[in-house]
């Protein structure tokens, strides 16, 4: 998938000269913690969101500092927090630093930046246009979305061959050191693993295979440096 498949197209958006209280007033209305800001050539120019509000005079919430901070800091540092807690313009409480993707972004790359950047939002462009915006509830109904399609249930041996081959991918069992049958979509695990963290981490690779009705566990924990055995249930 990609962000033009995801993203929402009819994005509410704010103009540098709204007023803070009709950026806050659209934020309460659509439940929004964000908004995209253009202006009237439709060009994203930044971005406002709840925590551009959170220090305001309005509410006593304004950042003070200690008189000889503000010395340290100089004149300009005071001043630019000033007209954030002070102005009453989208435009000099917005965010102009904004990160965005093309609509051909993958999945991946927008989850990366969400991550990277700590944001929730990642407005999609074509140059400076604005086209849409991915959030992590687009990401959710993505996962919703693929998670409900339908995949043709598997035979028993594709499913042996499936799981042997997400074991030698993902690397945290050797197929070696395991037992694997299927019978009938029934998956019988056995075999010996030497962290029990292995044990969810197989049973899960098998349960997401198509066709798999059931996982049953006989592998066997030994511990590394005692050599110890135990089974699921904690005997020896």
């Amino acid at each position: 998938m990609k962000a033009s498949d995801i993203m929402t197209r009819d994005v509410k958006t704010v103009s540098p000269d709204d007023t803070i209280d009709q950026a806050v007033s659209t934020l309460l209305s659509i439940r929004a913690s964000g908004l995209p800001v253009v202006d009237a050539n439709g060009r994203l120019v930044g971005i406002v969101s709840e925590s551009d509000f959170l220090h305001r005079v309005e509410i006593g919430t304004a950042k003070r500092r200690p008189r000889w901070i503000e010395f340290l800091l100089g004149p300009g540092e005071v001043a630019e927090a000033y007209v954030m807690s002070h102005s009453r313009k989208v435009g000099d409480v917005m965010t102009r630093d904004v990160v965005t993707v093309a609509a051909n972004a993958s999945l991946n790359e927008i989850v990366a930046v969400m991550e990277k950047r700590k944001v929730k939002r990642v407005p999609v462009v074509t140059g400076d246009e604005l086209i849409g915006i991915v959030t992590r509830a687009d990401v959710l109904r993505a996962f919703t979305a693929l998670r409900q399609a339908e995949t043709p249930a598997l035979d028993d041996q594709a499913i042996l061959d499936q799981l042997i081959a997400e074991l030698k991918a993902q690397g945290f069992a050797s197929p070696r050191t395991l037992d694997v049958s299927v019978d009938h979509g029934v998956v019988t695990l056995t075999g010996e693993i030497f962290d029990e963290r292995q044990r969810p981490a197989l049973t899960v690779a098998a349960e997401n295979i198509p066709g798999v009705t059931k996982v049953i566990d006989h592998l066997v924990w030994i511990e590394p440096f005692s050599g110890m055995t135990l089974d699921k249930t904690g005997m020896m």
